[in-house]
Formats: structure tokens, C-alpha cells, sequence
């Protein structure tokens, strides 16, 4: 099964917040997950914001070695719409939620607005 990684589990990563520093590290040794490009934009501004330019670049340059980045289709922007409407949730995360859904994956993350018992997308908590 494809794992998708949100802005979420990313930065609790990078943070070796715990317990999902340890998760995604072990996960990313053994396999290559799908994360969208508007995800990895809420890693670059927090990085920016928390570190700078520099470190927010090479941050994203970094994690090209390690995930597989996707750009959203005109398909994946209405699924993320779709999903927005649907539940309460920020449209960052619909697109979470819609790069889940698309590769038939389950959704690695500690959000609480996309743990969601009813969600037509499969996750996995990282808190």
C-alpha cells in the first residue's frame, strides 16, 4: 500500500518530534511515499518562517531524495474541493486527503482534521 505524507508528519519529522520522527524516519528507509506539492509548500513556509530562505530550500531540496512529489492535476484540485465541502478541514489537507485517496494509500499523519472515523481516505496516526 502507498503511504502519503501531510505537511504534518513532515515537519514532526524534521522537528524529531516523537512519536512520529522515529515512524516517518523507519518508513522512509524502507520505501518512497507520495506527498503533494501543496503539502510540501506548508513545510517550506514553516521552515521559512521558523529558519529562514536557505534552510527552507534546501529543506525541500533535501526531501526530494526521500518522497516522490506530485504535482496536483486539474482532477486532484477538484477531489480536494470535493472533500473541503465535505468535511471541516483546511484545503491544504483536502489535498492530503485527495493524494490519499488517489493512490488507494493511507494517509500518514497526526492531524487531527484528518483523523476522521467516517473519511473515504485511509490514515495512520502518528501521534
Amino acid at each position: 500500500m502507498t503511504v502519503v505524507l501531510d505537511s504534518w508528519a513532515v515537519i514532526g519529522y524534521l522537528e524529531n518530534a516523537e512519536p512520529a520522527a522515529t515512524a516517518v524516519a523507519a518508513l522512509l528507509e524502507r520505501e518512497r511515499p507520495v506527498m503533494s506539492w501543496i503539502n510540501l509548500g506548508e513545510v517550506f513556509y514553516v521552515v521559512r518562517r521558523g529558519f529562514g530562505e536557505d534552510a527552507a530550500t534546501s529543506t525541500i531540496r533535501d526531501l526530494r531524495n526521500e518522497i516522490t512529489m506530485e504535482l496536483p492535476s486539474e482532477d486532484r484540485v477538484v477531489a480536494a474541493a470535493r472533500i473541503k465541502a465535505d468535511f471541516p478541514l483546511a484545503y491544504a489537507d483536502a489535498f492530503a486527503a485527495a493524494t490519499a485517496i488517489a493512490h488507494d494509500g493511507a494517509l500518514w499523519t497526526g492531524d487531527p482534521e484528518l483523523l476522521v472515523a467516517a473519511a473515504p481516505w485511509r490514515w495512520h496516526d502518528l501521534r
